[in-house]
């Protein structure tokens, strides 16, 4: 998966972007207390385990 396929994926879930600071981009929704953090880095490829892990912590299944 690509970045710029999981900042869209995070979208469809009602994430939006609350902070960014250079290439660091925290998103947010309502009823969520946390932020996700996203080292968003375009048409790189998101390596597995980051992947995996922004997705858990967002509660985002496959």
């Amino acid at each position: 998966m690509k970045f710029s396929e999981l900042v869209r994926l995070l979208g469809e879930h009602g994430f939006k972007v609350i902070k960014e600071k250079g290439s660091i981009r925290y998103y947010g929704k309502r009823g969520c207390d946390r932020l996700i953090r996203v080292d968003y880095h375009g048409s790189k490829e998101v390596p597995t385990g980051t992947c995996n892990a922004i997705l858990k912590s967002a509660g985002i299944r496959k």
